[in-house]
């Protein structure tokens, strides 16, 4: 296997689960080394690598990892973050260290750090970083590299654990400059929009396309065209020399030999080269009445804070719902409103007697470790209807969902992130839903699979609800958005995300003109010039800066809770206990939002 990759070129790397992506990228950063063949870099090359699961090695806090001990500029925003954090009114301290800052030229490159690390919610930088979550890690990590700015940007699963606007500020900052990119992602909008170059793993060949992800799927459409006819040619002519073989004697001469050499060399090509096996999902659907679910206006509210108000929808045949919105504005509370996992404090959701909901969440199904494959789809049916009506066994539908038999009577254990994920979506097909809500299922699939995933969604002919970061699965799944805006709005949205962020920087494009246009006023007489009240106290700073930690902190918890209240088996008083502490974070992050907006105008007037 050869691969090269030419300074300022952005390049994907993509396959299927397992064929050795990571593996890869572990050889060019120097991770691995390899069993035969080398790896040659360019000297002095500094190489940036982003793990799955990063290894901070002895760094204790977030500060330690962070800032570099060779850099000079990076140890002096180190000091001047940390005492800002942990002595603020030490007020000779910071302006010496002020000081020295601009000695060096190092005000640009603090904002920029301090830019990198708000936008990717980091904020107390004297954090020990044994307590943060797998996210937050993955988050410090990406942190850590773009602050670096290494010559070769090496990225396994680079947006994993971001919200949408964080990984449309990632695109733009990669995309700028000449930056050299070597990265695995299944997003593919951020592939499309960051990446002039694919290189294709498959059966352990290698396969270059110098051109984003569309030209990727064209040219490879083309190219398994060609194999497929290919392959063809190969197993026809296969036949006939087998039938020669057999009708051959024992002895032959120079001329047979040759004619023998050719046919274990033809035998070898065809080999493994048909078809590529891959997921089938063409489960039934169950018939689905006229009356589907009606919301008849729905209130929900914890702790006396609105969630949800008035909201009234009838769900109809065909309905292609995206779910979109802040952590914290009620995307759980509909959701477990819909499936009648908590009831409306008034209103009523009406489920039609021939509704058959199936809930793809992100927690995932609770296996237990000891269970074998087969008995997880065994306990559901032993017998599924597909959608042509034919009845199929347990074990020949987990081999359409590239379960071998091996992997069959294989415990749960043993099983990959993405193959367990694969198993709760066939646990759910099979009960065949035709109200399908999907919470983040991306996770963990590879692309293959996603785009099987979607082929089987498009043709769904039920009910779909989705909820995603994915803007790719969201623009192809979805007709419509249901937008939670906070304080009880819900916001009915005609279009795809694309058309609402479009709209959306319409809307902010229009306002931003309504302001720069000034209106002609009057000279006002001295008497009625008042001064604008345009800095900050020192204290008030220092508040200001806070509130923007605090804020990002408060919405990570809130992400939390809400994680916990998706979790599957919980009690009633357990429910009740997450939703009131849901409801307090959310209170507080208002009171916060809103301080940090009075200072913001304080700054700006």
């Amino acid at each position: 296997m050869t691969v090269g990759i030419n300074r300022g070129r952005r390049v994907a790397l993509v396959g299927v689960n397992g064929a050795g992506k990571s593996t890869l990228l572990k050889i060019l950063s120097g991770q691995l080394n390899p069993t035969e063949g080398k790896a040659v870099r360019a000297r002095d090359l500094r190489v940036g690598y982003l793990e799955q699961d990063p290894d901070f090695k002895s760094a204790v806090t977030i500060s330690d990892y962070i800032f570099s001990e060779d850099n000079i500029q990076q140890q002096l925003i180190k000091r001047y973050e940390e005492l800002l954090e942990n002595d603020p009114d030490n007020s000779k301290a910071i302006e010496k260290i002020m000081e020295e800052l601009s000695e060096v030229d190092a005000w640009e490159y603090e904002y920029k750090i301090k830019t990198i690390l708000g936008r990717l919610d980091i904020h107390h930088l004297n954090q020990n970083i044994a307590s943060l979550s797998g996210g937050q890690k993955k988050r410090l990590a990406l942190a850590r590299l773009l602050i670096e700015d290494p010559d070769l940007y090496i990225l396994d699963e680079p947006t994993n654990h971001l919200d949408i606007d964080t990984i449309e500020w990632l695109e733009k900052l990669l995309t700028e400059g000449n930056k050299t990119i070597l990265m695995v992602t299944h997003d593919r909008y951020f592939l499309d929009n960051v990446c002039n170059e694919i290189i294709e793993i498959d059966k352990g060949r290698i396969f270059t396309y110098a051109g984003n992800y569309g030209y990727f799927l064209e040219k490879k459409a083309e190219r398994e065209a060609n194999d497929e006819v290919q392959f063809q040619k190969n197993s026809n002519l296969l036949k006939k020399e087998l039938e020669w073989m057999r009708r051959q004697p024992q002895a032959r001469g120079t001329k047979s030999q040759a004619r023998i050499n050719s046919f274990y060399e033809l035998e070898e090509k065809t080999k493994g080269a048909g078809p590529k096996a891959k997921v089938e999902l063409s489960v039934k659907t169950a018939r689905q009445g006229n009356k589907i679910m009606e919301l008849e206006h729905v209130n929900k509210g914890f702790n006396g804070r609105t969630i949800i108000e008035g909201f009234d929808y009838v769900f109809k045949k065909g309905d292609r719902i995206g779910l979109a919105g802040k952590n914290g504005t009620g995307k759980s509370t509909l959701l477990n409103l819909i499936t009648g996992n908590i009831l409306p404090d008034t209103g009523e959701v009406v489920k039609g007697e021939t509704t058959v909901l199936g809930y793809f969440h992100q927690a995932g199904i609770t296996f237990k470790p000891d269970e074998r494959v087969i008995d997880v789809v065994k306990n559901v049916a032993e017998f599924i209807t597909m959608a042509d009506g034919k009845m199929i066994s347990a074990s020949q539908l987990l081999t359409l969902f590239l379960f071998p038999p091996k992997k069959q009577h294989g415990f749960i254990s043993n099983l990959s992130g993405g193959e367990k994920k694969r198993l709760q979506l066939m646990s759910i097909l099979m009960k065949n839903p035709n109200f399908l809500i999907l919470d983040e299922p991306t996770n963990d699939l590879d692309i293959d699979t996603l785009n099987v995933l979607e082929e089987f969604l498009t043709g769904y002919n039920g009910v779909l609800m989705l909820v995603s970061h994915d803007r790719y699965l969201l623009d192809k799944l979805t007709e419509q958005l249901f937008i939670m805006e906070g304080n009880g709005d819900v916001r009915i949205f005609n279009g795809n995300y694309s058309e609402y962020r479009n709209e959306l920087e319409a809307e902010k494009a229009a306002a931003k003109q309504k302001s720069e246009a000034k209106p002609v006023q009057s000279t006002p007489t001295p008497a009625a010039v008042v001064p604008k009240k345009n800095k900050l106290s020192y204290k008030d700073q220092r508040e200001y800066e806070n509130l923007e930690g605090d804020i990002a902190k408060l919405e990570i918890s809130i992400k939390n809770t809400n994680d916990k209240l998706n979790a599957s088996g919980l009690g009633s008083d357990e429910l009740t206990k997450i939703l009131a502490e849901l409801a307090a974070l959310n209170s507080q992050l208002d009171e916060k939002s809103m301080r940090w907006l009075e200072l913001t105008e304080l700054i700006e007037g």
